[in-house]
């Protein structure tokens, strides 16, 4: 039941927009793999190959440290509503972080979120989707205001503190390369 198609077609991007919450999967060639959930207005479908999503300032930046390693990134989208589908895309990405010549041009996709840390570039190489009859359903309540008002309080020394302590290097101990 699995259909993959070599592009982002116009119905998946149309899925992709209706999701309140996506997954990103990323390894390097050794250590953890990581898996995480991320919401908020932090993700645009710019192109037919291309997703680029925005990251805030968290408890870890796996993703960035794995990608220097290994660039391969899975995002996956499930439906938790009335029609069951779940959609993944299959690539590579970059990192672009504060300060990087990029990070303008990728701030500009979103709206302002206090404490963005950094943003990918996905190269969708592959797009899948599945049935997701497993995929129990769920209604969506809103999004939580807790990380912004983190940030707020953080303030932005605060953050770049945070970020040298917490998020220059991974869990297994690789250098992320956001720049502290």
């Amino acid at each position: 039941m699995a259909t993959q198609y070599d592009h982002i077609t116009e119905r998946l991007r149309e899925f992709v927009e209706a999701q309140h919450m996506f997954f990103v999967a990323t390894a390097a060639p050794d250590g953890r793999v990581n898996v995480s959930p991320k919401g908020l207005d932090s993700l645009r479908v710019v192109g037919a190959n291309r997703v680029v999503w925005l990251n805030g300032t968290g408890s870890g930046n796996e993703t960035a440290a794995h990608l220097l390693r290994n660039p391969r990134m899975t995002l996956m989208f499930c439906s938790f509503d009335a029609k069951p589908l779940i959609l993944r895309f299959y690539g590579t990405a970059t990192a672009v972080h504060a300060g990087d010549q990029r990070w303008p041009e990728m701030l500009a996709l979103f709206p302002a979120m206090r404490g963005a840390r950094n943003a990918f570039d996905v190269h969708v190489e592959l797009a899948q989707t599945s049935c997701g009859f497993g995929v129990p359903r769920y209604e969506y309540e809103g999004q939580r205001t807790l990380m912004d008002s983190w940030a707020t309080n953080k303030g932005e020394e605060g953050l770049e503190r945070y970020r040298r302590d917490r998020n220059a290097l991974s869990i297994d101990g690789f250098p992320t390369g956001l720049p502290v």
